[in-house]
């Protein structure tokens, strides 16, 4: 839906609920700011993250990886999926799916592995994306889950059965997944409790834990350093960037908001100047990796977005977020 034909849409909306008085105007005047705020914010660089958030309507259905079938899930054909491995950093591996990102991050003790995508795709992604890459899967310490979602948390149980590594998740979604239906290759066996403010350190590598409930009551977004030809810089890696299912209720909304901007905050706290989500829909991470084999020496990667940029991309998280609170609040 464009932007033009979606703006009728709320018109009508919003004057039918408030009898087509002064305060339909001056809803729709605060919806349309905030849609503006988040269009200039993104600018060229973030469509992806503007397309998906501020354009579906409030009422849209849950993104499929966010359901978890309650019993078998047909396997999609591997061509619609399936991508191959690169390194984008001295120390940082893609090794994801051509929507889902799953990230490996070497330090001088092993490997802390970051999402690990749907069941169907952990091993081949994962294990022997690693493989081709030259490096080893079973060096694979700790696994952080920034979400309890089948997209990104199926393949935890693969890497503690197989590699004895740690499952780092937040407290309520540990809880969410220990009540919910069945996992595709089980539900990993709970680990450790990744709380807010906390550390995962590994070698000469610390991943620093930021809570930023919203997607989920638990998600968890990231902090943590790279190596590029030496040079160490800061990723901010938002956990939960779609929001849910939060129909009228007013806090789930802003919960979801204060988050974004917490995240916003943490990262400019680091100095944060490389960006990465867990769905290349927000930070193009398939296109980027790629792009990343063809980079001559002296030029930025393609993660690069720079202080500003990330601030910009939380900007829009906020900005689309608080349209969608004001068109929720007015069914």
């Amino acid at each position: 839906m464009g932007v033009t034909m979606r703006r009728s849409v709320i018109c009508g909306l919003i004057a039918a609920l408030a009898a087509g008085g002064a305060h339909a105007d001056s809803l729709l005047d605060a919806v349309n700011a905030h849609l503006a705020a988040a269009k200039t914010a993104a600018g060229v660089d973030f469509k992806g993250s503007l397309g998906a958030l501020c354009l579906p309507s409030p009422a849209r259905p849950a993104r499929s990886g966010a359901v978890r079938p309650a019993g078998p899930r047909p396997t999609p054909a591997r061509d619609t999926w399936f991508a191959e491995p690169y390194q984008v950093f001295d120390n940082l591996y893609w090794v994801g799916t051509q929507v889902h990102s799953s990230w490996a991050l070497k330090t001088s003790a092993g490997i802390i592995e970051i999402d690990t995508l749907f069941n169907y795709a952990a091993n081949d992604e994962i294990v022997e994306g690693l493989k081709k890459l030259g490096q080893d899967p079973a060096t694979i310490k700790y696994v952080i889950v920034t979400h309890g979602h089948s997209d990104h948390d199926e393949g935890a149980r693969l890497l503690q059965d197989k590699f004895g590594a740690h499952v780092v998740m937040s407290a309520k979604d540990w809880d969410m997944i220990e009540k919910g239906p069945d996992m595709p290759g089980g539900k990993p066996k709970q680990d450790v409790i990744g709380a807010d403010g906390g550390k995962v350190t590994l070698g000469d590598t610390t991943v620093n834990l930021v809570l930023t409930p919203g997607h989920t009551p638990g998600t968890l977004s990231l902090i943590f350093p790279v190596k590029d030809h030496g040079r160490t810089m800061m990723v901010a890696y938002n956990g939960g960037t779609l929001t849910g299912a939060f129909g009228n209720d007013a806090a789930r909304w802003d919960e979801y908001i204060a988050s974004q901007k917490k995240m916003a905050q943490a990262a400019a706290k680091a100095g944060a100047t490389l960006l990465m989500t867990n769905h290349s829909e927000y930070d193009n991470a398939y296109t980027k990796a790629r792009l990343t084999q063809l980079r001559k020496p002296g030029e930025p990667s393609p993660f690069e977005v720079g202080k500003v940029g990330i601030q910009r991309f939380f900007t829009v998280m906020s900005e689309c977020a608080q349209a969608m609170k004001l068109e929720a609040m007015a069914h």
